[in-house]
């Protein structure tokens, strides 16, 4: 394939051998191209280093904890987290709700499903009692046959998309605009609603210092990334060290 770093040559054999474990992403060979030159940047630098290890994912592991460092959460950036995330630490939140399901397919422009279903939503929110009779005639979910009828719902139930909005609803509230997820269009009604309880923030301190740690830890393993692929002489590909599975 051409592809070179710091005039050492990445034979096709490696990038094969990479190619099996990114058959789930959306262009497989780039991203196995991609991987395996960060892994040939960040083993040479082990190299330069004189890191050692049993084999190379370990040389690498030993190189990112010698080099990349970052401080531990404090209590203040905890409980700024805790309060503007309450939902993440809200237990027993639970809704009822309906919901009209538009699926989209590769016979009907997408532009044309969210008209109607924007036309829809008018209609219900004009006369909600007409929920029934309108889900089951237009929805394509089997929740159709019980007027659109999810049931209860607790958090974490439904797609993220969907869940998001659902439990920001208060009661008999539409959300103002179809939800879009995987599934289609939907719009979503919440009949009831129990908000739960809010757990206390000494319970969740250690979860939520774990947590901006974590995400303390991608960040300087991303920004390390970029500035090796910055210094390094990289023949074959354009990239920089923000796409990498490495950073996971």
């Amino acid at each position: 394939m051409g592809l070179a770093v710091n005039g050492v040559d990445i034979d096709d054999r490696q990038i094969e051998q990479e190619l099996a474990h990114h058959q789930s992403a959306a262009n497989p060979m780039k991203q196995a191209v991609h991987e395996v030159v960060l892994r040939t940047v960040l083993r040479q630098e082990a190299d330069r280093l004189g890191i050692e290890g049993s084999d190379d994912d370990a040389r690498i592991e030993a190189l990112l904890t010698q080099e990349v460092s970052v401080p531990e959460a404090d209590e203040a950036a905890c409980l700024a987290y805790y309060r503007n995330h309450p939902d993440k630490f809200t237990r027993g939140a639970m809704v009822e709700a309906r919901h009209i399901l538009f699926q989209v397919t590769p016979t009907v422009p997408l532009d044309l499903v969210r008209e109607t279903a924007d036309g829809i939503l008018a209609a219900l929110q004009a006369a909600p009692e007409r929920f029934g009779e309108l889900a089951a005639q237009y929805s394509n979910c089997p929740s159709s046959a019980v007027g659109g009828s999810l049931g209860q719902l607790n958090r974490g139930d439904c797609v993220p998309e969907f869940d998001d909005v659902l439990f920001r609803l208060g009661e008999n509230e539409f959300a103002p605009r179809p939800i879009e997820t995987r599934f289609g269009l939907h719009i979503v009604q919440v009949l009831r609603r129990l908000d739960g309880s809010l757990l206390p923030f000494e319970l969740v301190k250690p979860q939520i210092a774990a947590w901006l740690a974590s995400a303390a830890l991608q960040r300087g393993i991303h920004q390390y990334l970029q500035i090796l692929v910055g210094r390094a002489r990289i023949e074959g590909v354009v990239l920089d060290g923000a796409a990498s599975p490495l950073v996971q």
